[in-house]
């Protein structure tokens, strides 16, 4: 039998920063974590570096504000009332200094104990991963670190706003996690809601699966990883620390 996978060390954390491409890229099982937390009392963030405009058939700025109703019910179902939308352009999203200094940015004023991101590897769920998810990933791998540099985007310190050295950056979906988080029924609901919140997104995308099916077993997965009934696995950076420099 392979080694279970540790137990996240989030005990002590207080606010959890969770930086995706996409409305909806939080609700394929990383949002029963989030349900656990909350429900705990820790903060968590929601920031969207896209509206997701160009996501559906539609023209966008028909799109990007019903994606943003449908993210605000998903955030609600499992706890979270602070939901920001960046606005880099859906479907060119690059991971320039732009966006790292964006990143940068809301981490140095949430100042967060982890932050999360989902898997960008350039293959991923099956098949070749979207352009946005890997631009998402490496923009935050380097705004958290370029966030507890002083001497990188020295502007944000004349405005105020110190480094910040983050504890960790957890990455929901990878295929190698080295960490989950144990959630109850209660989560799995929750999340199960969060996805189906996303309603008008799903109807658009052929031959998904229904998310009462998708979700548990996915979470049941790493459930069997963890020695539990369900949990979210992550791969995880340990970053040492989240003193402020």
């Amino acid at each position: 039998m392979s080694e279970l996978l540790s137990a996240l060390p989030d005990r002590d954390w207080s606010r959890v920063l969770c930086i995706v491409a996409h409305p909806d890229d939080m609700e394929y099982g990383a949002s029963a974590a989030v349900s656990h937390w909350t429900s705990r009392g820790i903060e968590v963030i929601y920031v969207l570096l896209t509206a997701g405009e160009a996501g559906m058939a539609e023209p966008p700025e028909v799109i990007a504000p019903l994606r943003k109703r449908e993210q605000e019910a998903a955030c609600a179902s499992v706890g979270v009332s602070d939901l920001r939308i960046l606005g880099h352009p859906d479907g060119m999203l690059v991971a320039d200094l732009k966006l790292r200094k964006d990143i940068a940015k809301l981490v140095r004023e949430i100042r967060p104990d982890a932050v999360l991101t989902a898997n960008f590897d350039f293959e991923a769920y099956g098949g070749l991963n979207q352009a946005d998810h890997r631009a998402a990933g490496l923009g935050v791998i380097d705004g958290v670190r370029d966030a507890s540099n002083p001497w990188v985007f020295r502007e944000l310190g004349d405005e105020g706003l110190r480094a910040w050295k983050t504890k960790a950056i957890l990455v929901a979906g990878h295929p190698e996690p080295t960490h989950s988080v144990t959630v109850s029924q209660v989560d799995v609901d929750a999340a199960v809601k969060s996805l189906q919140s996303h309603e008008s997104y799903l109807r658009h995308v052929t031959g998904h699966p229904v998310p009462s099916e998708f979700i548990p077993a996915v979470l049941a997965e790493g459930g069997e990883a963890s020695g539990t009934e369900y949990a979210v696995s992550f791969k995880v950076y340990n970053l040492g620390g989240s003193d402020s420099e």
